[in-house]
């Protein structure tokens, strides 16, 4: 069926023609990869652009791990769990999460989009004040939004700044923040942010996405109220989302928010791949996994403390034009431009794994010497 033509249709397109004239015309290729190798157009590609930091969206006993969920479960969950219920990986996984962040209960979500959405959402309303990091993930923003919270926002990593805000906040406040920030790959200063809001008794929200290679918060936090967010979409290689704390708080997020409630649960498929994946990521697996992945790393900056490296270009175009050249090199490296970061400061957003070849890697640092980038 053609679209008949009316005002909506004219009004895209023309904001169509507003994205094209800005040079910001975004829309998705073709990877046909397993893993961070792959072609595009035909072409052998080597990607940079992936958040698979350990590389276990590939692993065997993960792939086998979702199979079998398959052959038991079949492909989806079916509803809500509290309308259907649960399958039995769903609460071993949660298990599994709260054991690895020390919590009491953990509750998984199907993306880590949802679980931002989800803490702010149910957490928040009338009377509650959320102080967030000026560079905080589009997920923390909007869940800010949608908490009809009165939402006040501090300077990047700035703990004068958000010292200042608890003072004059009520006594009801959270404090939310990614422990790495994904444009930049720089940390949280944790342990600082702990210090405030357990002093000011405010709830600390940490989204750990990222957060591969830490930071660590350190114990000794007395009278911290804290709750830990997470994907499993990333360092897990599957899908879906995690909110870990205390039992009480947890559980109030079951009865409470919406993207739990109102939501088909996550796949049998995706939880047990995301399962295996913990287990290994806990055990000497993941220590050699870790290894590999700070390795990589050190190779294109050394001493980074994540696996996100930006080459921060400034000009739109040229962070285009860099991107492009790269990739008629065999790279995949994505460039990221605004409204994802401020404008002036469009950038190459490298993306290291632990399944990456070490010769790839210093092929792209050759590459990104030769183009003048690094």
């Amino acid at each position: 069926m053609v679209a008949a033509p009316g005002r909506w249709n004219a009004w895209a397109r023309s904001e169509l023609d507003g994205i094209r004239a800005a040079g910001r015309w975004r829309s998705p290729r073709t990877f046909d990869a397993k893993g961070p190798e792959g072609t595009i157009d035909g072409r052998h590609v080597v990607s940079f652009a992936s958040n698979d930091y350990l590389g276990l969206s590939a692993h065997p006993q993960v792939v086998a791990a979702a199979h079998d969920a398959l052959d038991r479960w079949g492909a989806g969950s079916t509803a809500s769990r509290l309308v259907v219920g649960s399958r039995p990986c769903h609460e071993e996984l949660e298990a599994e999460i709260a054991g690895w962040k020390g919590t009491d209960r953990a509750v998984v979500l199907p993306t880590g989009y949802a679980a931002n959405l989800a803490v702010l959402g149910a957490l928040g309303g009338p009377g509650v004040t959320v102080l967030s990091d000026e560079l905080n993930h589009a997920s923390i923003i909007d869940g800010c939004r949608l908490s009809r919270s009165e939402v006040r926002v501090y300077r990047h990593r700035d703990l004068d700044h958000l010292e200042e805000l608890l003072a004059a906040a009520g006594p009801r406040t959270i404090v939310v923040t990614d422990s790495v920030f994904s444009m930049d790959g720089d940390t949280a200063p944790v342990d600082d942010l702990a210090r405030l809001c357990a002093g000011a008794g405010a709830l600390l929200v940490l989204d750990e996405a990222h957060a591969v290679l830490g930071p660590d918060l350190h114990d000794g936090h007395e009278g911290l109220e804290l709750l830990r967010v997470g994907t499993l979409s990333k360092s897990l290689g599957s899908l879906g989302g995690w909110v870990a704390g205390s039992a009480p708080l947890v559980e109030l997020l079951v009865n409470r928010a919406r993207p739990y409630i109102f939501t088909t649960a996550p796949t049998p498929a995706d939880v047990a791949a995301a399962l295996a994946a913990l287990r290994l990521l806990r055990g000497d697996e993941g220590a050699r996994l870790v290894a590999q992945l700070r390795a990589a790393i050190d190779l294109v900056r050394p001493g980074h403390p994540s696996p996100i490296v930006p080459l921060v270009l400034g000009d739109e175009r040229r962070a285009v034009a860099a991107s492009d050249a790269l990739l008629e090199r065999g790279f995949l490296v994505p460039a990221i431009r605004p409204p994802t970061v401020p404008v002036g400061t469009s950038r190459l957003r490298v993306a290291l794994s632990a399944a990456h070849r070490r010769d790839a890697v210093r092929d792209l640092v050759a590459a990104l010497d030769e183009l003048g980038l690094r």
